[in-house]
């Protein structure tokens, strides 16, 4: 036996001995990545008290305990682990403070640890590699770790992604959106399959594969627990780099949820928040983003996009700035379409012909057999109205509407209609239905309007 001193001063007092593990997986993990080897085994032993993580790439060397960097790993593929030889001996040193006897075993020799005189200095010990180069015939390194418990080396796993059943969602250049882990788990972050930190409130997780060079900075030793900020400008590429549904019918959601006051926290990011907001008019056309002081300020108009069949979604000043793009519709846009896409030529009553006079005139006859009570609508005649979409045939077709309604305008009645008492009275019971039930075409509630309307009407023409 050769001792091989590790210079060990400080020790990690927070480590535990799945953080051990933690490296010993990691230093596999890279072993197999760069030398495109078998899947690394991690096994209880059928001989003795303990666990074995096992690579088959080329096997551990006497020069792999000291503490460098690892130029190779450096150079290495997308996904390598550990680049800064501190991760063993962090890792050696934490099981020797525990009271573990790892036995590390290669074709190149045999390693264990002790604590021995420093060279030199005979009042002196520090950790050392217990080094017999006598051969092994073996491919890869195995790591044995006698007296350690299985629920360590399951905490340790439980670190990586690989051996978490995490459904990956969508690949980027930057990285992973995973599926999160669900309501009662928090969501998690990890810097190339490792775990990096956990989020309470983020809608998915994520696996970052392509580091920043302050990212690579900023991660400690324990490679856990990492600040937010070292990660969220990687979040943020991710998810701009993300097209999948998956992704995006999640983020429009979460812009969809938010009068409800629950909120992830990704799309409380400015940037996050405009990929939301068009991912939502794209996948639901028809929705209206308003601010606050635009919905308090606008009740009329509110009522007229709803009963176009809009969903408004309250925005923050500062998203409603940055909305852009053909297909968002923001309550500017719906007024001035609005004001300047419909055209209505109003008829003044004495404009109109004695028998269109007549019929106009029984207005207030047609409403008194519903009960309107003084409280009417505006009623008005007008030469054209107003195109509205007729999907009855499956086909999108636009043709002129013979009525609507509006709490801006009030109802309005193609003149056309004045042909004949009962078409007039048709279309102005069915506008009329609109306004008290505020509701829209083929939903419940203005069937049910429409219903008390036939009840109401029969009553009176059988004179209940």
């Amino acid at each position: 036996m050769r001792p091989f001193d590790l210079n060990m001063e400080e020790v990690l007092e927070d480590w535990e001995i799945y953080h051990a593990v933690r490296e010993i997986i990691s230093n596999a993990l890279d072993e197999q990545l760069m030398t495109k080897t078998a899947d690394i085994e991690i096994v209880a032993s059928e001989n003795s008290d303990g666990w074995h993580v096992r690579d088959f790439g080329r096997g551990i060397q006497i020069e792999h305990f000291t503490q460098n960097e690892n130029q190779e790993k450096h150079a290495g593929p997308e996904g390598i682990i550990g680049k800064f030889g501190v991760g063993l001996k962090d890792a050696l040193a934490t099981l020797y403070r525990k009271g573990m006897k790892p036995v590390i075993r290669s074709a190149f020799g045999t390693y264990t640890i002790a604590m021995h005189q420093k060279e030199g200095f005979a009042d002196i010990e520090t950790l050392h590699v217990m080094y017999d180069d006598g051969p092994n015939n073996m491919v890869g390194t195995d790591f044995f770790i006698e007296g350690i418990d299985q629920s360590d080396v399951e905490h340790a796993k439980d670190l990586f992604l690989k051996f978490n059943d995490a459904v990956v969602l969508e690949s980027t250049k930057y990285g992973e959106v995973l599926q999160s882990t669900g309501d009662e788990l928090a969501s998690r972050v990890y810097i190339n399959g490792v775990l990096a930190s956990e989020e309470e409130n983020f809608l998915f997780s994520y696996n970052i594969t392509n580091l920043t060079k302050s990212m690579r900075k900023a991660l400690n030793r324990e490679r856990t627990n990492v600040g937010r900020s070292t990660y969220t400008e990687r979040v943020k590429s991710i998810l701009k780099s993300s097209t999948s549904d998956e992704v995006l019918e999640g983020l429009a959601e979460q812009i969809r949820d938010r009068e409800k006051g629950v909120q992830c926290d990704e799309i409380r990011w400015a940037d996050i928040a405009q990929i939301g907001i068009a991912a939502l008019a794209e996948c639901d056309g028809k929705v209206i983003y308003a601010t606050a002081e635009e919905i308090m300020n606008n009740p009329d108009y509110l009522g007229d996009m709803k009963r176009d069949g809009y969903t408004i979604i309250p925005v923050s000043e500062k998203d409603h700035q940055g909305i852009s793009g053909e297909d968002i519709r923001t309550f500017a846009d719906y007024v001035a379409d609005f004001n300047h896409g419909f055209a209505f030529d109003f008829v003044e009553e004495d404009s109109l012909s004695d028998n269109e006079r007549e019929i106009f005139g029984k207005t207030s006859q047609i409403l008194d057999l519903v009960d309107w009570g003084e409280e009417r609508p505006l009623v008005r005649i007008s030469e054209t109205m107003r195109p509205e979409p007729d999907t009855s045939a499956g086909n999108l077709v636009l043709h002129d509407a013979r009525g609507c309604y509006s709490m801006l305008l009030g109802i309005v009645i193609k003149r056309s209609e004045l042909a004949s008492l009962t078409e007039y009275a048709s279309v102005l019971l069915h506008e009329a239905a609109h306004a008290s039930s505020g509701a829209t075409d083929a939903t419940r509630e203005f069937e049910g309007e429409l219903t008390g309307y036939l009840g109401r009407t029969a009553c009176k023409g059988i004179k209940c």
